[in-house]
């Protein structure tokens, strides 16, 4: 029995003693829904893009431009000033914000007077680089898909989720930087 229990000691320690082998991480392969993400985003895109368009071709007395920056704009009214917003400068505008149908979401008495500084202030991308083709006196109709507006989320308001949007923007006037100071 004394040396049983010894026995038992001895295999003990010689089990303890061997060093435990390493486990593998689990690795989960995300690349499979990167590329279905992107093909659905695509897709929206895609779909955004017609929707825009059909929406161009309805409006056939004007003349839209395809911005470099994946808008598309018309100028309703184009002011003789020559000067364009410059980063700090302080923008003070009306806008409206419809539907692709032109059903209005946001009138401009319901936003008011906005006021924006160049590239100092949170602003969607589409309203931020489309504010900066504007001189004071311009009345400008701006085409965004949702990506450069309110996108996947929405304003959790009025605006839906990939939802495009047309802005119907006047700019009022514009402070320079160096007079702000």
């Amino acid at each position: 029995m004394k040396n049983s229990f010894f026995y038992f000691i001895a295999i003990l320690l010689l089990v303890s003693c061997v060093n435990p082998t390493p486990r593998k991480p689990v690795t989960q392969k995300t690349s499979s829904f990167m590329k279905e993400s992107v093909s659905i985003n695509k897709k929206i895109i895609e779909l955004e893009e017609e929707a825009i368009k059909d929406v161009i071709k309805k409006d056939s007395l004007s003349n839209y431009t395809n911005s470099a920056n994946g808008f598309w704009y018309k100028y309703n009214v184009q002011s003789n000033e020559s000067y364009l917003p410059q980063i700090g400068d302080q923008l003070f505008y009306t806008c409206e914000i419809a539907d692709l149908n032109n059903t209005i979401i946001y009138s401009s008495d319901e936003l008011g007077i906005q006021k924006y500084i160049v590239d100092k202030q949170e602003l969607p991308e589409g309203l931020r680089n489309g504010l900066k083709l504007m001189k004071v006196g311009d009345n400008v109709t701006f085409l965004f898909p949702s990506h450069k507006i309110y996108g996947y989320l929405g304003d959790n308001n009025k605006i839906g989720i990939n939802q495009p949007l047309i802005y119907n923007v006047q700019l009022n006037k514009i402070n320079k930087q160096n007079e702000i100071n």
